[in-house]
């Protein structure tokens, strides 16, 4: 069954998430809303695999470097931060939904800096999930450090982690695969991976945007043909590609109905 047919099954009567649809296709839904309160509207146990890229919360008059360039960071109202506590109760409240509606047998991925990681892992234990792996993604193309002042910023983390059902553990883990994919040896937990490269922002631009190849893998890894994929920050889509060329179903929520028409066009171009 498509996600499109099946979309409304997924609802929990209370939460009525038509008004809300952005886009749909026979694979895929696009939702427009806060996340926190939208994904209060699926049924528990609903998604395979959720993967989250949320706010950093680094857009607080900073500076990075763009195209040789010195920028601030403002990435949106979005990305400022509210101070410690209140982040931390966002970055709760969010964990919880994606706990809920995630199947025992399901992983969740969230991708970090320094500046929101510890929260998310913190929160994440406190919710009753595992942590199965910290992944560091090396980027061996990243800016360069103008301020000269600290080590150059070239990684993201992401922490991959699944729920705990009666003191078990039931996740999905494409072992085999993903030592094929790495030469026939062990994959280990640092990826080296540039950037989006130029293709993949032809549809547009967003200033978080993932590489499909890191999306690809992390789908690979922990999910099977025709799983149901989450993102509660859905940005360019790059998780609803990555969905879409490895035979998933996805579901997509963004407040800016900019990035889901972003989202939908490069979905609909796969």
């Amino acid at each position: 069954m498509s996600v499109a047919s099946m979309s409304n099954a997924l609802l929990r009567e209370e939460v009525d998430l038509s008004s809300h649809v952005h886009a749909r296709g026979r694979d895929y839904v696009l939702y427009q809303g806060d996340s926190t309160a939208l994904m209060g509207g699926f049924e528990d146990a609903t998604f395979d695999m959720v993967f989250a890229d949320p706010p950093y919360f680094l857009s607080n008059g900073g500076t990075t470097c763009q195209s040789g360039k010195r920028v601030k960071v403002d990435k949106g109202g979005w990305d400022a931060s509210k101070g410690v506590e209140n982040d931390h109760e966002f970055t709760a409240k969010w964990l919880e939904q994606c706990r809920r509606v995630l199947k025992p047998s399901g992983t969740i991925w969230v991708s970090g800096t320094q500046h929101v990681i510890f929260n998310v892992g913190f929160a994440m234990q406190k919710l009753g999930f595992k942590i199965l792996n910290m992944v560091t993604w090396f980027k061996p193309n990243a800016s360069p450090n103008l301020a000269c002042r600290t080590f150059t910023h070239s990684t993201e983390l992401l922490i991959w982690a699944a729920p705990v059902s009666k003191g078990k553990l039931l996740h999905t883990f494409n072992y085999k695969q993903m030592k094929a994919d790495n030469g026939g040896k062990q994959m280990r937990d640092v990826w080296t991976m540039t950037t989006p490269k130029p293709s993949e922002k032809v549809h547009g631009r967003h200033p978080t945007q993932k590489p499909r190849a890191l999306l690809e893998r992390i789908v690979d890894a922990c999910t099977e043909d025709d799983a149901l994929v989450l993102d509660p920050f859905c940005g360019s889509g790059t998780t609803g590609v990555a969905a879409k060329v490895k035979g998933r179903r996805f579901v997509g929520i963004d407040m800016d109905p900019q990035y889901l028409e972003l989202t939908k066009r490069r979905i609909e171009a796969e």
